[in-house]
């Protein structure tokens, strides 16, 4: 029978430029130091652990993604990492010191406690696990995208008052494209009433797109032009220069974002994961490259409610004596998770037919004017998308639709018979 090699204990608490190492050698005296995030010191400390006799166990709390260059080379070298959630090593903290304040050393020396006690999570690599490239494509959607808002913001609320609030009307989507080339060209009504109507529609009707009634729009805009809200601007004028700036802006943003739509299209093309999650209705590409850039390899997990747990859908509440708290969302898990699964929820609810919107239907009956009720029912159609979607990666099956209502017991609206599955 072969010997079982002694374990040993080490936990880092992870700064931007320092870290804060204890190590508890397996039947030795603890050691603790500093050490900077440098590859010099990256070396040391891993050449201090290839020294120790037995396994090692490495306990980070994760510290923005500072604790992720540390982790990977621990991984690379064989030592065993895992991660200690920043909530419960500050209540654990509290209750070991009763104390709350900042230290370094002390922080170390409670997950140490807590790697003791068993109290960790196994950490996982992006990198080593094969989605490194695709969070960071989803991250840098994400970033695009909160961009492409914040100057959309600025355009709705700012720009369009000042220069043009006639159009307003005509915003009606986030992917009008038209209506920024249009801006570009006529950015105020001065610049629209210095033709006449027939030569302002023949210069604005390559810009608008295909529309049911191209003249009557144009025609329609030329009129609103001469009784306008609008602060006169000259059209030459500065303002009117840098609003074209902030329009230039929103255009090269809404380019960048297709670009990593397309991207995204094309580096997943051939993923049968994000082929079954796109069948889920209110799931698109961006929502499903999301899923699996935060989620990776769902089949890690061994059960739904531990996916659950991990999107942060789990229920959680406050208790003391016989007191006890109302039974709500942890909201402890990845954030960006849960929010794709809660817009894809928003966007499936909104459908003419699916299982997800007949469950929101169902949930709102008693009172379907009640905001809050609704709010309530959109959280738990997206923690039902989150375990269906679990149950599809997990089993390599797309969606069936109205699979539930498919069953003996049910029934299946005539409209969506051919999006059912068969009843036996």
């Amino acid at each position: 029978m072969a010997e079982e090699l002694p374990l040993n204990l080490i936990a880092i608490d992870v700064g931007r430029y320092w870290n804060a190492v204890l190590i508890e050698p397996a039947g030795g005296k603890k050691q603790r130091f500093r050490m900077a995030n440098s590859a010099a010191d990256f070396e040391r400390l891993l050449g201090f652990l290839q020294a120790l006799r037995g396994n090692c166990r490495v306990a980070l709390e994760p510290t923005g993604d500072y604790h992720r260059p540390l982790a990977n080379r621990l991984l690379r070298a064989g030592h065993e990492v895992v991660s200690i959630n920043s909530v419960a090593q500050a209540r654990y903290r509290e209750a070991l010191f009763n104390s709350w304040d900042r230290n370094d050393p002390k922080d170390a020396q409670v997950i140490l406690e807590m790697l003791r006690r068993g109290l960790y999570q196994r950490f996982v690599d992006p990198q080593l696990a094969g989605h490194h490239d695709l969070q960071e494509l989803a991250k840098t959607y994400y970033q695009v995208s909160r961009a492409r808002t914040k100057v959309q913001h600025s355009l709705i609320n700012h720009c369009l008052p000042l220069y043009y609030p006639e159009m307003h009307r005509y915003w009606c989507t986030t992917r009008n494209e038209w209506f920024v080339r249009f801006m570009l060209e006529f950015p105020t009504p001065a610049h629209v009433r210095s033709l006449d109507r027939e030569a302002f529609t023949t210069a604005a009707w390559d810009l608008v797109g295909r529309k049911v009634d191209k003249r009557a729009k144009l025609e329609e805009i030329w009129e609103s032009a001469a009784h306008t809200a609008a602060l006169p601007h000259a059209a030459d004028s500065l303002a009117v220069e840098t609003f074209r700036i902030t329009l230039q802006r929103y255009q090269e943003l809404n380019v960048l974002r297709a670009e990593v739509e397309a991207r995204a299209e094309l580096a997943l093309r051939d993923n049968a994961d994000f082929a079954y999650l796109k069948t889920l209705p209110g799931i698109g590409s961006v929502i499903a490259m999301t899923i699996l850039a935060e989620a990776g390899d769902m089949r890690r997990f061994g059960h739904h409610r531990q996916f659950l747990k991990y999107c942060g859908f789990d229920l959680a509440k406050t208790q003391s004596g016989v007191q006890r708290g109302r039974e709500q969302l942890s909201k402890r898990g990845n954030a960006r998770l849960r929010l794709a699964f809660w817009l894809a929820g928003v966007a499936a609810v909104r459908m003419r037919e699916n299982s997800f919107r007949s469950r929101y239907e169902r949930y709102i009956r008693a009172d379907p004017r009640n905001a809050d009720l609704r709010r309530k029912a959109l959280t738990a159609v997206a923690a039902k998308m989150a375990r269906v979607a679990y149950s599809m990666i997990k089993r390599n099956q797309p969606y069936r639709q109205f699979f539930e209502l498919g069953l003996p017991s049910g029934s299946i609206p005539l409209s969506a018979a051919v999006g059912a599955q068969t009843t036996p």
